[in-house]
């Protein structure tokens, strides 16, 4: 294998925290901001419910291209509808994408982060409308050679097309790059389809699906990665 030059990382959940507890403040905000009769934690799980179809189609062969925003505005909607709430979607959505914009950072982002651009290129390469995700790394006052987003690209992982859009941009062969995310899905069967090498973030010691690609490094940490590096 080739010596690692590059290192892409992938943002929510593995740089920054995305967790249930982000997005039912959102969905509260939500709530307050609108002045809805409804329980915020009913309103995530029925707008989750509504958001497969849309985490489904994105996938499909020939499909057509939606954004999160795009995705998430019916989904508000249905939503709605089915709580039976006079709720805006538009302004829900807005709320959800001003609210994302903010998450912060894992404790060990930032600092595991200035070690390795110490002594390798760096990307970023995620899931996300750049709405969200580029105020969010402005917010940390954080630049990468790369910033690629499912929106520029036009595709959402794992689908390769993402992946392969990044390697052309910075330039570098796939096994040169490590690629680090925290889904073995998304991440891992997604970098691995074209020749990078995965690390797979998991934080909380879930336990690997065998029916998917096991990545060839597992870290509870960011700062884990360094001995990956050495």
């Amino acid at each position: 294998m080739n010596s690692i030059t590059t290192v892409i990382f992938d943002m929510y959940e593995t740089l920054a925290q995305n967790r249930q507890r982000h997005w039912l403040d959102t969905f509260k905000n939500i709530v307050q901001e609108q002045e809805l009769d409804v329980d915020p934690a009913q309103l995530r799980r029925t707008w989750l419910e509504k958001g497969r179809t849309f985490r489904d189609r994105r996938l499909r062969t020939g499909a057509e291209f939606e954004t999160y925003s795009q995705g998430w505005v019916p989904c508000f909607d249905l939503a709605f509808r089915q709580l039976g709430v006079s709720g805006d979607p538009e302004q829900a959505c807005h709320t959800a994408v001003r609210d994302h914009s903010r998450r912060p950072p894992y404790p060990e982002t930032l600092e595991a982060l200035q070690a390795i651009s110490a002594r390798c290129r760096t990307a970023l390469l995620s899931n996300a409308d750049d709405s969200f995700l580029k105020p969010n790394l402005q917010l940390w006052g954080l630049e990468f050679e790369q910033v690629l987003s499912s929106e520029e690209a036009r595709c959402y992982k794992p689908l390769p097309g993402l992946f392969l859009e990044m390697l052309d941009r910075i330039g570098v062969a796939p096994g040169e790059c490590l690629y680090v995310g925290d889904r073995q899905l998304e991440d891992v069967q997604g970098a691995g389809s074209v020749g990078m090498s995965t690390a797979w973030v998991n934080r909380r010691g879930a336990s690997l699906d065998p029916n998917l690609p096991t990545p060839d490094h597992q870290v509870s940490s960011l700062l884990d990665l360094a001995g990956i590096l050495d």
